[in-house]
């Protein structure tokens, strides 16, 4: 990942302003850059670089001279690039990846342009010569993008909300900071004295619908009738290409490994890959755990089967609870469920940044929400109910799992969740069959201790911090989002204390649904005891 930043119409001192750059500093440890736009002397960008394609000329904003009037920054990876640059003959001034937006944009407008990206974005692109401000993220929000705007014309953007929260304007004492809306893009008309006025707001691509860039994809089309295993093969297919395009870096690669269906798929799919490519490193396995934790037991297994390099964490319930404050500060939320399974994440990420060489990161984000893969699931009323609320956490990712993974680093009736997935995969071999078929666990369980889940532990280390007496004012305290446990409660006196006044990032809280549920944990739901007895 890089930091993002920029600043349109600032009333301040940008030196001044600058600083609040330095808040996403650790999103880009190899290098970064400040620079004012050419005739607006209120505007600027921050960039902090994480190397991972072109070292040489990979520093933001991209500008070339073939487009001298462009300016353009961006966090993410575009893995199309190169058969774009290839069909459309564009020739390239970097090995830059995001060049690609800047060929694309002049060659057909913004709609185009970000229509035909394969991958996951953030980007700033300034046109002087049209006076254009334009900002884009990808449909999953797997990127992250704030943006603040006054009335009078102020534009401020940044990777994280932490970068903006500082800034200070004339005209307001709170500048409102909001998340820039995933499959968006954004047109401003920049005008002389620097400022912006918002032109329109366009969904460029909702969840459900292919992508433009999708037909150049070699899997089957589904017609009325279909044969399951075509489905099969164009999920071999669409897996293994997610894994191959992904390869697209100079660094090294490694991949965190809970002994789940999903990153155990991706490992292992992953090193195969990897051994194809002739790549002359050994890939890296990551797992965490407490002292009895199933994770670990089962990433383990994985690692010896397909013969990674596997690196283990163990972590202790005060190391857990220390991290929090840390872990909230990054994450910008005070959601319970993202907050218990990025302890974890968080952890492990610092243990990779201080012990290994590997930089590019892979994990099996998303899947859950893809393939109805959450227990809960299981009681949906009907396969079209299950679809849509499918639709609905794929729409949300960017405030729930894909938050949690990039701040710290994704089957109605068949007995077991995304059967259809651990069926495809049932004759690979690529990993052993009780991986294959192990039963969903969520992260913040799995790490914890078999006969102590990570819903109970949490719940039993904070319910002493948190008394009844400061229970019983939560509702005049934290009127919106009011936190129900002690757990929540405290979450939120951390969150508040880091950004306060700003509990409206989160629209709502991560629950399952179909249940009376009072916890998001899985080891609270019916399905989850019964199938742990049998």
């Amino acid at each position: 990942m890089c930091g993002i930043w920029a600043l349109f119409g600032s009333d301040d001192c940008l030196s001044v302003q600058c600083l609040s750059a330095m808040k996403i500093a650790h999103r880009g440890p190899d290098a970064f850059r400040f620079e004012n736009v050419n005739g607006y002397t209120n505007c600027c960008f921050g960039f902090h670089r994480l190397a991972v394609v072109d070292p040489l000329f990979g520093m933001q904003p991209i500008r070339v001279r073939k487009y001298p009037y462009l300016w353009l920054c961006y966090n993410g990876e575009i893995y199309n690039h190169k058969a774009l640059q290839q069909r459309f003959e564009f020739e390239y001034q970097t090995n830059v990846d995001g060049e690609i937006i800047l060929h694309l944009y002049d060659k057909g407008g913004i709609e185009k342009t970000i229509c035909m990206l394969d991958g996951v974005f953030a980007f700033i692109l300034l046109d002087t010569a049209n006076k254009k401000v334009f900002l884009g993220r990808d449909t999953y929000g797997v990127r992250p993008l704030f943006k603040a705007m006054t009335e009078d014309g102020f534009l401020a953007v940044c990777s994280e909300a932490k970068g903006l929260v500082p800034l200070k304007h004339s005209t307001t004492p709170f500048l409102k900071v909001e998340p820039f809306l995933p499959g968006h893009y954004e047109v401003l008309d920049l005008k002389p004295n620097g400022k912006v006025a918002s032109v329109e707001m366009v969904k460029y691509h909702h969840c459900t619908d292919e992508p433009l860039h999708a037909i150049y994809d070699s899997v089957e089309k589904l017609f009325p009738g279909f044969e399951i295993e075509t489905v099969k093969n164009n999920l071999r297919i669409l897996f293994d290409n997610a894994i191959k395009k992904r390869l697209m870096t100079d660094r090294r690669i490694g991949c965190l490994l809970s002994g789940g269906l999903d990153s155990s798929l991706v490992a292992a799919s992953l090193l195969k890959q990897l051994k194809e490519a002739q790549v002359q490193y050994p890939l890296q396995t990551f797992a965490i755990g407490m002292e009895d934790s199933p994770d670990l037991l089962a990433a383990r297994k994985v690692a010896n089967y397909i013969g990674s390099e596997h690196h283990e964490v163990l972590f202790n319930s005060e190391e857990g609870i220390q991290a929090l404050d840390e872990v909230i500060f990054s994450l910008e939320t005070y959601d319970i469920t993202t907050v218990r399974a990025s302890v974890g994440m968080y952890l492990i990420s610092k243990y990779i940044r201080k012990n290994t060489d590997s930089v590019v990161i892979f994990s099996g984000e998303g899947s859950d929400e893809l393939t109805q893969g959450y227990i809960y699931f299981h009681k949906a009323p009907s396969p079209e109910k299950a679809e849509e609320e499918s639709e609905r956490l794929l729409k949300e990712l960017y405030l729930f799992d894909v938050l949690r993974a990039d701040r710290t680093t994704a089957a109605h009736g068949n007995g077991i969740e995304k059967h259809l997935l651990r069926e495809t995969f049932e004759d690979s071999n690529l990993l052993p069959k009780e991986i294959l078929w192990r039963p969903k666990e969520a992260f913040s369980d799995g790490i914890t201790s078999v006969k102590n889940s990570g819903s109970r532990f949490y719940r039993t280390m904070l319910n002493i911090r948190v008394d009844d007496e400061m229970m019983s004012t939560a509702s005049q305290k934290f009127p919106f989002n009011t936190p129900k446990t002690k757990e929540g409660y405290y979450y939120r006196q951390i969150f508040e204390r880091h950004y306060p006044g700003r509990a409206d990032w989160l629209t709502h809280y991560w629950m399952p649904k179909w249940i009376n549920a009072t916890d998001p944990s899985a080891r609270t739901l019916t399905h989850y005891k019964s199938a742990a007895k049998a």
